[in-house]
């Protein structure tokens, strides 16, 4: 039936999320949402909301949760885009900003082991890239490997999947040296130990950052993510975005993502656990002989010298323990792992403290 397809259609290579499996009493360690649940706030106003007024469209601007943003970040609501998932906001950053035909000489760059849905976001709008390789060993982005022509210049910082992060100092050293395209640094992760570039918007007029409220405010089921950016990229992104959907945030959507960014207290407090959870982890897989890469993210990077990912991945999964592995060069023996609850993560290293051993 593809004869009706367009060959667009047909060349797309689409992104395949992570497993949400149907089975009760899964430990779910595998797509790096919160363990923990969304802060009360947060429900009483998706209560609050729910009223008479779902009949009508929410407002556009989603000017409350633009201001609350705003003011978090020390800029103006100018400076600030909303959409549906950090992912939206990513899908149109690229027509806005990436050419779709540029030289060939001078592609979108991005690291070769970073977050796949980069190179099917270039499929969709038909930008040229190239992928640079990330250091050997380390898995490391090499920030010098950047350092020429290019279309636009895409870092997820901490990178994924590999939770490793760059310094701010590097990220502005880059930003100094790269003034001709947009650089954009995509924060999903940066709320567990790395270093946001978000305070350097005003200073670099081609910086813009993308973060999301999926994962550090336990948000994945209602997609809001937004970016902080220099005035007249913002505004780049709201002709592509009222292009394609002038009402990209529900109401429901609006009212938890407002309750979400004004509940600090709660937000510091769960990144806090999870970061504890995070390294009381490392420390007991790193003594079960793992390799562990460093992780500024909610998630590891682990392999074991002595026993595939794929035999392992298996092995947890038989004991009710779902993590991701990527069955990509150079990674294919690694594991994702999700840091989940004291508990979960407890039965976590049982079970790979038992297929180590056996």
């Amino acid at each position: 039936m593809d004869q009706y397809w367009t060959p667009l259609a047909r060349s797309l290579d689409p992104y395949v999320p992570g497993e949400q499996p149907k089975i009760a009493n899964l430990i779910k360690l595998n797509t790096n949402e919160n363990p923990y649940p969304p802060s009360p706030r947060v429900m009483e106003a998706i209560h609050q909301a729910s009223d008479a007024r779902l009949r009508l469209y929410p407002d556009p601007d989603a000017s409350k949760l633009k201001a609350a943003i705003a003011a978090r970040f020390n800029v103006s609501s100018a400076h600030v885009f909303v959409g549906n998932g950090s992912d939206e906001v990513l899908a149109h950053a690229f027509p806005a900003f990436f050419q779709y035909a540029p030289d060939p000489a001078k592609p979108l760059l991005f690291a070769d082991i970073s977050y796949s849905f980069y190179p099917v976001y270039c499929g969709l709008y038909s930008v040229v890239y190239e992928r640079v390789p990330v250091r050997d060993g380390t898995l490391a982005i090499d920030l010098d490997a950047y350092r020429r022509p290019n279309n636009g210049i895409l870092l997820a910082n901490p990178n994924a999947p590999t939770g490793t992060a760059l310094p701010l100092d590097q990220i502005e050293r880059l930003l100094q040296a790269n003034t001709e395209s947009v650089v954009l640094i995509d924060e999903a992760y940066v709320d567990f130990g790395a270093q946001s570039a978000a305070g350097l918007v005003d200073k670099y007029p081609n910086l813009l950052v993308v973060q999301t409220l999926s994962k550090s405010r336990s948000l994945a089921g209602m997609r809001a993510g937004f970016a902080i950016a220099h005035p007249n990229l913002i505004t780049a992104l709201e002709r592509v975005k009222s292009s394609f959907n002038s009402y990209p945030l529900d109401q429901l959507a609006q009212a938890a993502a407002l309750a979400a960014i004004e509940d600090e207290a709660y937000f510091k407090d769960r990144c806090e656990a999870i970061v504890t959870t995070r390294e009381r982890t490392v420390a007991q897989m790193q003594a079960l002989g793992f390799d562990v890469l460093p992780s500024s993210a909610n998630f590891v990077f682990a392999r074991h010298p002595e026993h595939s990912g794929a035999t392992l991945q298996a092995g947890l999964r038989a004991e009710g323990i779902i993590v991701r592995r990527f069955d990509k060069p150079r990674i294919a023996d690694f594991l994702r792992i999700t840091i989940g609850t004291d508990a979960e993560c407890d039965a976590l290293i049982t079970e790979l403290a038992r297929l180590v051993r056996d």
